[in-house]
């Protein structure tokens, strides 16, 4: 039968697992406590193809606990209760150790049958999930186990992985495979950080090469015609790249910008760098340059007609503009001040010469008060427009930029 090189060359120690130095690496503390042998419940968080599933098995076979394996995508109940119903058996004298692949497809219910026995340590969980395990794991075993994070693998570490596999495979070929030029750097980059990935298109190329001596980059060109870019809609890596697009912005990182930028229409997240861009304009440009935000607009604008790959040209025309525009945060931090203030009920009633004049109604009409500042020089008069109890609020502060600083002294000259 068929196995996929990926599985044949799974790692059998810790030290040929690649990249995951900062909890495998000699003093990593994922490290020790398999050295230790006693093994806690852990969930493994991370990227497909990092190694979550490979050292899983390698701790399994480092204890007395029988293995069993389940994948929530597939599993049930009844999968649950057949292995519940194998503890104390002569099948599992040591206890189970469960590995449960992307837990985050179990409901509470599912996973909450689990809870006794994770508790008087006859079943010791190992999960593993690519999304936010304090979002798809509920407490009860989020507070019995242990997260460790597994990073998608760098292009160093997967070009190790690579090699092995050619050296594999070749040894298998009555006339050994050559690689050209540039091939063992673009398949360990373009595959995004997942060693799965790289390893099967190892094989692809190898499958596909015929009677030729060589791997020319165009095949491995062809094997990753898209880069393996990770990318969920509803899943961290989305929200990443998109706070990664805003904070270049504000950064005023051009660079960065385009780069996240380009991951995101790359995905084809045209939505989703709009906003972004949108907000940035008055949340980070704000009032140091109040003309940002209509010239983005018309950027936005212009992208949505377009759509891609033309709407690359006015959104990347966007992001430089933001990415070098002078920055200010004034009106985002006043609003957010104002709204803390409305929110924990500190309102008040609204001054009398502030009211609408017809609010009265018959027979109870009397002196607003109002002043018309358009009637006093400069279009300004001294009046109260805060309630009462808020009279001597400041929410807002003058930017340190040129544009804030100009109204500032424009109004301190006339307000003195």
């Amino acid at each position: 039968m068929y196995k996929p090189l990926a599985d044949e060359i799974r790692p059998d120690s810790l030290d040929d697992v690649v990249g995951q130095r900062h909890i495998l690496g000699k003093d990593g503390m994922l490290r020790r406590i398999v050295d230790s042998g006693q093994i806690p419940n852990m969930i493994f968080y991370g990227p497909s193809g990092t190694g979550k599933t490979t050292v899983a098995r390698i701790i399994a076979q480092r204890t007395n606990r029988s293995l069993r394996k389940l994948n929530a995508t597939t599993a049930g109940i009844a999968d649950i209760k057949k292995i519940i119903d194998e503890l104390d058996t002569f099948l599992t004298p040591g206890g189970v150790l469960l590995y449960l692949d992307e837990i985050q497809y179990f409901n509470k219910k599912q996973q909450q049958s689990l809870l006794e026995f994770i508790e008087d340590g006859r079943i010791t969980l190992i999960a593993s999930t690519t999304e936010n395990p304090y979002f798809c794991v509920f407490n009860a075993i989020l507070s019995r186990s242990t997260v460790f994070e597994f990073k998608a693998v760098s292009p160093q570490d997967i070009a190790r992985a690579v090699q092995r596999a050619v050296d594999i495979m070749n040894s298998r070929r009555e006339s050994p495979l050559s690689l050209g030029s540039g091939v063992l750097e673009r398949i360990s980059t373009a595959c995004g950080g997942d060693v799965r990935k790289a390893i099967n298109s190892v094989e692809l190329l190898f499958s596909a090469a015929g009677e030729r001596r060589e791997i020319s980059l165009e095949d491995a060109a062809a094997i990753s015609q898209r880069s393996a870019m990770r990318y969920d809609r509803e899943g961290d890596e989305h929200f990443d790249i998109l706070s990664a697009l805003m904070k270049s912005l504000r950064g005023s990182d051009p660079d960065a910008a385009m780069h996240y930028l380009a991951r995101l229409l790359e995905v084809g997240d045209l939505i989703g760098a709009c906003r972004r861009i949108l907000c940035s304009a008055s949340e980070d440009i704000g009032l140091a340059y109040p003309m940002a935000v209509p010239i983005v607009k018309a950027c936005v604008d212009s992208a949505m007609q377009l759509g891609l790959p033309e709407a690359r040209l006015p959104l990347a025309e966007a992001c430089l503009l933001l990415a070098t525009a002078p920055k200010s945060n004034t009106a985002c931090m006043a609003i957010d001040a104002a709204l803390s203030d409305v929110r924990a009920g500190r309102t008040g009633a609204i001054p009398r010469e502030l009211q609408n004049v017809h609010a009265d109604g018959a027979g109870f009409e009397r002196e607003q008060g109002y002043k018309y500042p358009h009637s006093f020089p400069h279009r300004w008069v001294k009046q109260q427009y805060l309630p009462d109890e808020l009279k001597n609020a400041r929410y807002y502060e003058y930017g340190d930029n040129k544009t804030e600083q100009a109204a500032r002294r424009y109004w301190e000259e006339i307000k003195k």
